[in-house]
């Protein structure tokens, strides 16, 4: 049974209890549904939050604290669904927004002026809570954006602010709180961003993306991580290195993975796997890559005449940290290509839309994969994909999704077309939002679900520095290997790659009992810059596979 792993997971649990799946409807607002196939495991749900978010959400983010999502496109496609306030459109040539903040609750729309093309850009949360935003089209290539999480805030814009125009390149946090943003197209380079108002003349040469190019590039977009040793893992096309981003030299390359080209068009997904804080080997905190999907060399040369043949099935998992890598190789339920790769509070995988067939452009792909997938790392090999609950909504080209505080999963965008088509079409642009809800949302387990209560929403602290978390749960006695404690830190999300994305799981110091039904664990943060950049995160208590909603907590800078 694919859901055996998950069910020894929820210790709670008589084996002979039985589990219930969900329609696909789902009241808004609500997390109860209608029971069908009681004798089928739960595997989630969906609900349909919003009918036109304005404008078609090709990048995504969420804002901690005031838990806004911001979701936005390009300026060269055309009139979108929600106009610019009167007073945003006194220098604009016409008065349509290309962006929105997004109200995760209510659905309420803002719209949001940006001047610079902000097409396949890239971007991620600064230290102090404000998106900080490069590249794009045409005049938004060498522009850098900030945003900030105030409900009356608009973009600052510099528009020379890097030194070469960045178009479908990564950005991720450093140690220092700094960005580096890798690559472009035609870009075989990259650079640091530089202090807000200040500007670079001049960039670093990375020959390995002039080598991982090809006639279609398929080194778009690399796939960019932190490592725990504070090196950066770039992966482009099928080839892989590890960069020191204090002296700018590759410390080692790894082996290719073999299939075909990962990158954008043949766009896989892509995630650092949880990182263990508490690792048994203090002097190498592991790090593994998971890579899954993508296209055969023939894909994007077939997809120019209409021919779309099957996405690639197959993941690569790889230990960056160890010093003789191995790719180890899993084959998922089906093809996958153009997903969202997300993981999840509990430390499983969620990868979700995309398509089965082509690869990722404008009316380049076919068969929508309505089908999200569920990934368990820590799982036996054989048992770790479980599909889940399909949505009716196809997601594919410029589609995203983000994960939520509460655990849930925020899905939209899908723009298969040049500009916003809605009719005579076969995939419209698609402008309805949905929520996903994981397993661990199965309704027979809510009394089960730890809630927080400590009072620390926002709260400082420092790398290394111990944590109390108290929270609630409807248990008299509960054992402290069934007690997990995970930060997260939330991402930019666009074309399949969720930058900055990182889960953490803490070590716990203690855990006891403080009152009728109230438990104190106290954790100690992570230990340095390089395995949590400065910044915010979310933080959960998961109890038995089940996590409590999260709350936001700031790792200071040092």
């Amino acid at each position: 049974m694919k859901m055996a792993h998950f069910l020894k997971t929820l210790c709670f649990i008589p084996l002979f209890f039985t589990y219930y799946g969900f329609t696909q409807s789902i009241a808004f607002g609500k997390s109860d549904g209608i029971l069908k196939n009681p004798n089928q495991p739960y595997k989630g749900g969906w609900e349909l939050t919003s009918q036109n978010s304005g404008v078609s959400a090709m990048h995504m983010f969420i804002f901690p604290i005031t838990n806004k999502a911001i979701m936005f496109d390009s300026d060269t496609f055309g009139p979108s669904q929600i106009q610019l306030l009167s007073h945003d459109c006194y220098d604009e040539p016409d008065c349509w927004a290309h962006a929105v903040e997004y109200d995760i609750h209510t659905a309420a729309v803002r719209p949001l002026k940006i001047s610079m093309d902000t097409w396949s850009s890239s971007g991620g949360l600064s230290a102090n809570g404000t998106l900080v935003h490069s590249g794009g089209w045409i005049n938004g290539g060498t522009s850098v954006r900030y945003l900030s999480g105030c409900s009356t805030c608009h973009w600052e814009e510099y528009p020379s602010a890097l030194s070469a125009p960045r178009w479908f390149s990564a950005q991720q946090i450093l140690p220092d709180g700094s960005f580096i943003v890798v690559g472009g197209r035609q870009m075989f380079n990259y650079e640091y961003i530089p202090t807000e108002g200040n500007f670079n003349v001049d960039n670093f040469k990375l020959p390995f993306l002039r080598e991982t190019t090809d006639p279609y590039e398929n080194n778009l977009y690399p796939f960019v991580f932190l490592s725990t040793d504070g090196n950066l893992f770039i992966f482009a096309n099928h080839r892989s290195i590890l960069l020191n981003p204090t002296t700018n030299k590759i410390v080692r390359h790894f082996p290719i993975l073999t299939g075909g080209p990962r990158n954008h068009p043949s766009s896989a997904m892509a995630a650092l796997l949880p990182i263990k804080v508490h690792d048994s080997n203090p002097n190498r905190i592991r790090a593994e890559v998971l890579i899954c999907g993508g296209a055969k060399p023939c894909a994007s040369r077939l997809a120019e005449k209409g021919i779309f043949i099957n996405a690639l099935q197959d993941c690569g998992r790889v230990e960056i940290t160890n010093p003789n890598p191995t790719w180890q190789k899993e084959m998922m339920p089906t093809p996958r290509i153009m997903g969202d790769m997300l993981v999840l509070p509990t430390g499983d995988v969620l990868m979700i839309n995309g398509a089965k067939k082509g690869v990722s452009g404008w009316n380049y792909a076919d068969d929508p994969n309505l089908t999200p997938v569920l990934y368990q790392p820590e799982s036996p090999k054989t048992q770790r994909f479980t599909e889940l609950m399909s949505t009716t909504i196809p997601r594919m080209y410029c589609s995203t999704a983000a994960l939520l505080p509460d655990g849930k999963v925020l899905v939209a965008g899908s723009n298969t077309n040049y500009y916003y088509k809605f009719n005579g079409v076969k995939y419209p642009t698609e402008l309805r939002v949905e929520k996903f809800y994981p397993p661990y949302f199965d309704p027979l387990l809510d009394t089960d679900r730890p809630s927080i209560m400590s009072n620390t929403e926002g709260k400082k602290v420092k790398h290394g520095q111990n944590v109390e978390v108290k929270f609630e749960l409807k248990r008299t006695n509960i054992n402290e290997s069934n007690v997990r404690v995970t930060m997260y830190s939330p991402p930019f999300t666009t074309h399949g790659f969720s930058m900055g994305q990182r889960l953490l799981v803490l070590g716990i110091s203690r855990l006891s009992n403080v009152g009728s039904e109230i438990f104190r664990v106290d954790v100690l943060a992570p230990p340095t810059a390089e395995i949590a950049p400065p910044g915010y995160y979310l933080l959960f208590v998961v109890y038995c596979g089940l996590p409590s909603e999260g709350i936001w907590i700031q790792i200071a800078s040092n």
